[in-house]
């Protein structure tokens, strides 16, 4: 995007911290709901926990299949409808939670807000600061994940705190609010006119094909093979956090005291996103792929140990998976150019939403069949398989890396 068009907006830090905010609450009300919610619907209407938590499952899997559709609309329309419907669907879905009077239409309104996860949470806001920053995005990305790392520090004690005192139908109604007083005029003050973006759109084009690396080779592959590690990443992750508890456990570690050291996977997420932010103009974004990668198959590998190894294993995990999100966004950007990275960034982001969806169900079958143990050198063994795929991925592009400053 050209420069003139990047200034005429909002000041880039009001614009970033603006999206950080509306991304605590979004996923404070999506991936992170069941971990607070989950028990208190349970108690109060009876319905199955594995219905109850499927509802993050259906919302992920909704969001990754519109995901390319999505991409395609930012990179025509801009951001501000793309975002501002992702306000207004969270609120109706969250609002049709609270109101919720059986379980089929609760997992409907899991429909809705998955909606609002694929237009409003992390892959559809890179889109749109990838259009408006084109390459001098990565830095804006960075400090996006920084708000997002602190969503389940901040969201969970306050939903239970709702829950405490207003019952759980009422504070999903609080958020659907919170999502139309807050989180929808920050997304129309800051996501920029649809008018400009399309008056915009040739002009940026031009801009951007002096922005664009140069052209790789065997794109397709390249493209396919960067999907792969990402939704490997995503899977890995998505089944580590949802059984995490049980893996310590599994360690011979206490309840409360796996609930405490599972405390220090946050600050290791914010931790390595700091280092990303200080020093990550320094060199490609993919090496910061291949850092995540390194880190989670040393953490999941550790997991097999025992205290003290486990405080390490959950550090190096954490920092791995944190940087994670920092690739999914800026590694695209840097590989493809800024003109085509809104509707690429959708499509990457289709695959790896879907695995993300069903990974969690997959990994309790196979705790269920063959123990924890299995489970974990499963995990490991696809997170070592991302290794390799990430040193094919920098074999298939070193040409372009070479040109890199």
């Amino acid at each position: 995007m050209t420069t003139a068009t990047a200034e005429a907006g909002p000041d880039r830090r009001l614009v970033v911290t603006a999206f950080g905010i509306v991304q605590i609450l979004g996923w404070g009300t999506s991936f992170y709901f069941p971990a607070v919610f989950a028990p208190p619907i349970v108690a109060d209407t009876g319905w199955s926990l594995g219905l109850v938590v499927s509802g993050t499952s259906i919302g992920l899997l909704v969001g990754g299949l519109i995901s390319p559709k999505v991409g395609e609309a930012i990179g025509r329309h801009g951001g501000r409808p793309i975002l501002c419907a992702s306000s207004l669907l969270f609120a109706a879905g969250l609002a049709a939670v609270g109101f919720a009077p059986n379980v089929a239409v609760f997992l409907l309104a899991w429909v809705v807000i998955g909606l609002g996860m694929g237009t409003g949470l992390y892959d559809a806001v890179f889109a749109v600061l990838g259009q408006r920053y084109g390459r001098e995005a990565r830095g804006p990305i960075t400090t996006l994940t920084l708000f997002g790392g602190f969503s389940s520090t901040i969201c969970w004690p306050f939903s239970a705190f709702l829950i405490e005192h207003t019952g759980w139908r009422v504070a999903c109604l609080i958020y659907a609010a919170l999502h139309l007083v807050l989180s929808l005029p920050l997304m129309f003050a800051v996501s920029g006119r649809r008018k400009a973006a399309v008056e915009t759109a040739a002009a940026d084009s031009v801009a951007a094909a002096h922005e664009s690396p140069p052209s790789l080779r065997n794109e397709r592959r390249v493209f396919i093979l960067l999907a792969t590690i990402l939704s490997i990443a995503a899977g890995v992750g998505s089944v580590v956090l949802v059984h995490f508890l049980i893996f310590l456990q599994s360690r011979g570690v206490a309840e409360t005291a796996a609930i405490a050291l599972g405390t220090l996977f946050g600050p290791a997420q914010v931790g390595a996103r700091v280092i990303e932010q200080l020093f990550g103009s320094r060199y490609h974004p993919i090496w910061t792929m291949v850092a995540c990668c390194l880190l989670m198959t040393l953490g999941l590998a550790l997991i097999l140990s025992y205290f003290p190894f486990l405080v390490v294993a959950i550090l190096l995990y954490g920092a791995g998976y944190g940087i994670s999100w920092i690739g999914r966004g800026t590694l695209p950007l840097a590989l493809f150019g800024p003109a085509r990275f809104p509707t690429l960034m959708g499509r990457i982001a289709f695959p790896s939403l879907i695995v993300q969806a069903l990974a969690p169900s997959a990994g309790a079958l196979m705790i269920e069949r063959f123990g924890v143990d299995a489970t974990i050198g499963l995990l490991t063994a696809l997170a070592l398989i991302n290794v390799v795929l990430i040193a094919l991925l920098w074999a298939m592009c070193r040409a372009q890396l070479r040109t890199e400053p």
